[in-house]
């Protein structure tokens, strides 16, 4: 996640990186000769300020890691070059709290492991060989120092999971805005533009049936086929009314979700054989969810049509099914060119497609039927690895 988009968090960052900056410069020259330690701590100085400055620029894994590898050894070259300085000991013990501001849970776990095998090792140096000669302020009372050394760790710990909890509810939160957001921008749009519409078809549509009747005109005019594309454009706009005004009134049943799946699989098998793409099903037994039926196989059918049209031209189409707890999974995976980070985030979006003559209505309905009955879609995807769609509904035992 990109945490330096806009200027004002960039320029706070830096502000308080400087002040950081300021404050190591000032322990280095402050009554401090200059002589090998001093050589030592300058450089230690320089590698973590550099990290420092350079990470808003590459906001990557192995930024964040050198900033809190270079910070532990910052502070633990000051354990060992200032002895006497006893509060070193207590930067030692919070070393993993550098890595809370990444928000990065796998760098968190890195970070305390690193610094309980430091300190492991610092101790051991300590009572072995040194036995409190430069450092008797920890020899003396070694069982006391251990105590607050892991009371200050499982502190961290507790910390950074409360505040990443709350950060995993405010990114699930404000997500939920965002689809509720393009949610009721797309239903005023979808009934304004379908209204409008929908009664100029419908005067010509009627013209036409009624000239169709006629056979002198029949025989010069194609007028099956006007109608027909008529229709479709009445489908485009029930598209649009049923996201501005989706059938909460719809007939719920017990569906078994192998039936559906079938179903729709062949009738695509037929549309995937035009480009030699294969529809492979593999579904558990005895999966069934609520549902209305024909939303459903609407949903499945959008989702395995999408998939097929990704596929390369010989590529197949997984579509699984298997219960997992109390829910019903259901995977749909293609072997297309994928879709990038950015493009992921945009599903959903309002008129986003990827198709050329796509109008990001059937994804929109997808999301609605997903979210109508409780269930939940993700999309996993990397270019040129493909993409799998997750559907997960509450399972229902019979």
């Amino acid at each position: 996640m990109k945490e330096f988009h806009d200027r004002l968090n960039k320029k706070y960052y830096y502000y308080i990186v400087s002040f950081i900056i300021l404050l190591m410069i000032a322990g280095l020259v402050i009554d401090n000769p200059i002589n090998s330690r001093f050589v030592i701590h300058s450089v230690m100085v320089t590698i973590i300020s550099a990290c420092l400055l350079i990470y808003p620029f590459y906001e990557n894994t192995w930024v964040r890691y050198l900033t809190v590898l270079s910070s532990a050894g910052y502070f633990y070259t000051l354990f060992f070059l200032y002895p006497e300085t006893w509060s070193n000991f207590v930067l030692l013990c919070f070393i993993p709290a550098l890595s809370i501001m990444f928000f990065d849970k796998k760098l968190f776990y890195f970070s305390m492991l690193l610094n309980v095998v430091f300190i492991v090792c610092t101790f051991s140096y300590i009572g072995m060989i040194d036995k409190g000669e430069i450092y008797p302020y920890i020899y003396e009372d070694m069982v006391g120092n251990v105590v607050n050394f892991i009371a200050s760790q499982v502190l961290l710990y507790f910390i950074f999971h409360l505040t990443n909890l709350r950060i995993q509810k405010q990114r699930m939160y404000y997500e939920q805005m965002q689809q509720a957001e393009r949610m009721k921008v797309t239903g005023q749009l979808a009934a304004a533009v379908a209204h409008e519409i929908r009664n100029p078809l419908t005067v010509v549509k009627g013209f036409l049936q009624y000239y169709a009747e006629d056979e002198i005109l029949r025989e010069k005019q194609n007028f099956p086929m006007m109608i027909n594309e008529l229709d479709t454009a009445e489908h485009v706009i029930s598209q649009f009314l049923s996201i501005s005004k989706p059938d909460l009134a719809g007939k719920i049943h017990i569906i078994n979700v192998d039936l559906v799946l079938k179903d729709v699989t062949e009738l695509l098998i037929m549309y995937g054989l035009l480009n030699d793409n294969s529809i492979q099903l593999h579904v558990e037994k005895e999966c069934h969810v609520s549902a209305n039926s024909i939303e459903l196989k609407q949903l499945f059918m959008n989702l395995i049509k999408n998939a097929i049209e990704a596929s390369s031209e010989g590529g197949a189409v997984w579509v699984t099914a298997n219960k997992e707890k109390r829910n019903v999974i259901i995977r749909i995976t293609d072997t297309g060119r994928g879709m990038t980070n950015e493009e992921l985030k945009s599903l959903g979006t309002p008129f986003y497609s990827l198709k050329s003559k796509g109008t990001g209505l059937g994804l929109m309905i997808c999301y609605n039927i997903v979210e109508k009955y409780n269930g939940n879609i993700t999309f996993q995807s990397a270019p040129g690895k493909g993409t799998t769609v997750t559907l997960q509904f509450p399972l229902v035992l019979v």
